[in-house]
Formats: structure tokens, C-alpha cells, sequence
């Protein structure tokens, strides 16, 4: 099966070509930006027609996209997140290859859901941001174009390689730097969300088994349990051997004694730092995805229609972020 890659080189796509070279049957063409793509192409310039001649010279099967942007306005967001797609969808349209479409989507497209609630495909989405926004815009492109194609809407993805700027990049970057320079404090803000963190190894398995599946429409790819971004923190405080105190910076003041979820303790009653007494901070901010405070999947339709389950724990995707984090100590 020949499969052309789109957006190789990011957070998810390393993992998907990983995923794809390591099955015979498969025959991989990465395209994108970069030197080291096989065929160097920008979705966000480039015109229709040139991916076109080239899809008919290759002839794939299965074209996947997982390229895109986390960062930037909403000019830069639409360019890389909705023009690309729409260029990839009319260049398949064009094209004679009749190859599949996997496009890599993702929770921001829901935006805030209700506490306590998992959230199905079949939710009316309301983007709380630009990202969302321009996301939901490529999927409608993608359900929109005809094709055979579906949407993996994946959750929020962790592991070895996570983002520096993503939330738990950043938290284990200040304990890494707390570490390096023996602070037995580390103030934190905005650890009251709760997000539905799912390995990226998992979502590679995912975007491989949707490649050979005939699944059309939208798919959630998560775990279904959310997780309190403080008991994230607990828990790699104690991968890491951080023996120092973890406070939040903002917020009002709350009892530690908050339920655990998943089987991980809040960090007062993980660490036993704290007397009965002990105040922390629960943070008001939003979460950067606009998703709000809680977000949880219902992951049915992947159990189902692509007979796919998440296999790595959350501890295990921490250990490994803190490993990379480790090296630079």
C-alpha cells in the first residue's frame, strides 16, 4: 500500500511515520516543508494543480494529514490549518488515484463541554479559539469533499516529544529547572483543568489502523478519563524524584483534599506535604486550547469501527516526557 505523509516532522506525524514504516506492507512517501521530506511542498502556497501531478506520478492509496500549526494569529492559523486542507481535498478530487483521506484533527474543534460529560462525535461544536476555529474549518472541508475520508479528532496528545509550549511541556521543563538549580518550591499556575491526555504512540496506532479501515466521518481518539492537570503534576514530580513542594500561583483558595482521578492522588495527599489545614490555589485561567475547564471523550466509535484502544498509561507517557526533560539537566 503506498501511503503519502503530510507534516512528517511534527509532534504526532514522527510518531505516524514510525508507525508506518514499521509495517512491510506499507510503502511511505513523506511530503512537506522540510530538507528532509521526500518531496519538498508547502500545503499553505502551493496550488492545487501541482499536488495533483504529483499524486497521479505516485498514485498513493492513503494520503494522511497530519501537518498543521498550534501557533500563531488567526491569519497564520487559517493558512496552515483550512487552506492547506481545502488544497489537499481539491487536489485528490482532481487527481485519478482515488486514495483515501486521513486528516488529524483535534478536541479544540468541541471547545467547552460539560463537567462530568464525555464528548461524542456527534456534539455541535463551539471552538472557544482561532485554533479551534480553523480546525473545525478543515474538518467541514474534509466531510464536506466527497471523498472517501475521516477525521480522527484526537484528544490532548502526550509522550516523549510533547511540545515545549504545551502545558506539560512546560511543566516539566520548570521542574527540570528546579531541579538544576536545587529550588525545593516550584509555583505553578492554571493546574485545575482537566483534559483527556492520550500518548501519541496510542494515536499513531490510531491514524494506522484508520488508514486500513473503511470508517468515514468523525473519530475521537483519546482514553475517556479525564485528568486533573495538578495530579499530572503529582505524578511527575514523582517520576522525576522531585522531592520539593509544588504550589499553585493562583486562584481561590481550596482544601487539598481533592478526589483522585484515575488512581492519581492530588499532589498535597501524594506527597503528604501538606497538614489537613493546608490551602492551594485552584486556577481561573482557561487552558490555552479554549476548551475551558473539563474535557473527556467518549471513545466508542474508535472502539468499534476501528477496533482500536489507547495501550500506554498516562505515568508511562509522563516517565517518558520527563526522560527527555532529564537529558538536558
Amino acid at each position: 500500500m503506498r501511503v503519502l505523509l503530510l507534516g512528517a516532522n511534527g509532534f504526532i506525524g514522527r510518531y505516524v511515520a514510525d508507525r508506518l514504516l514499521a509495517d512491510p506492507a506499507v510503502h511511505l512517501t513523506a511530503l512537506g516543508r522540510g530538507d528532509d521530506a521526500d518531496v519538498r511542498f508547502d500545503l499553505a502556497g502551493g496550488s492545487p494543480g501541482a499536488l495533483t501531478r504529483f499524486l497521479d506520478a505516485v498514485h498513493p492509496g492513503v494520503v494522511i494529514n497530519c501537518a498543521g500549526t498550534t501557533r500563531g494569529g488567526a491569519r497564520e492559523l487559517t493558512r496552515h490549518n483550512t487552506v492547506a486542507v481545502a488544497t489537499v481535498c481539491e487536489a485528490l478530487r482532481r487527481s485519478g488515484c482515488g486514495a483515501r483521506m486521513v486528516q488529524v484533527g483535534c478536541a479544540s474543534e468541541y471547545g467547552p463541554s460539560q463537567p462530568g460529560s464525555s464528548t461524542a462525535e456527534d456534539a455541535v461544536p463551539r471552538p472557544g479559539g482561532p485554533y479551534g476555529v480553523s480546525k473545525l474549518a478543515a474538518t467541514e472541508l474534509v466531510l464536506g469533499s466527497g471523498l472517501d475520508a475521516v477525521v480522527l479528532r484526537v484528544f490532548s496528545p502526550v509522550g516523549p516529544g510533547t511540545p515545549a509550549g504545551s502545558p506539560l511541556g512546560r511543566l516539566a521543563e520548570a521542574m527540570r529547572r528546579a531541579m538544576q538549580t536545587g529550588d525545593g518550591e516550584l509555583k505553578l499556575g492554571g493546574l485545575g483543568v482537566q483534559r483527556d491526555f492520550v500518548d501519541v504512540r496510542d494515536v499513531a496506532r490510531a491514524v494506522h489502523a484508520a488508514s486500513l479501515s473503511a470508517a468515514q466521518g468523525i473519530v475521537n481518539i483519546g482514553t475517556g478519563r479525564a485528568v486533573r492537570l495538578r495530579d499530572a503534576a503529582a505524578v511527575l514530580a514523582r517520576v522525576a524524584g522531585y522531592a520539593g513542594s509544588l504550589h499553585e500561583l493562583d486562584g481561590p483558595p481550596v482544601r487539598p483534599g481533592l478526589s483522585a482521578v484515575g488512581g492519581m492522588a492530588s499532589i498535597g495527599a501524594q506527597r503528604g506535604e501538606h497538614g489537613p489545614d493546608h490551602l492551594v490555589a485552584a486556577p481561573p485561567h482557561p487552558y490555552p486550547d479554549g476548551c475551558g475547564g473539563w474535557q473527556q471523550a467518549d471513545v466508542r466509535t474508535a472502539r468499534d469501527r476501528l477496533g482500536w484502544r489507547p495501550r500506554i498509561n498516562l505515568e508511562e507517557s509522563l516517565a517518558d516526557i520527563w526522560m527527555e526533560a532529564a537529558c538536558r539537566i
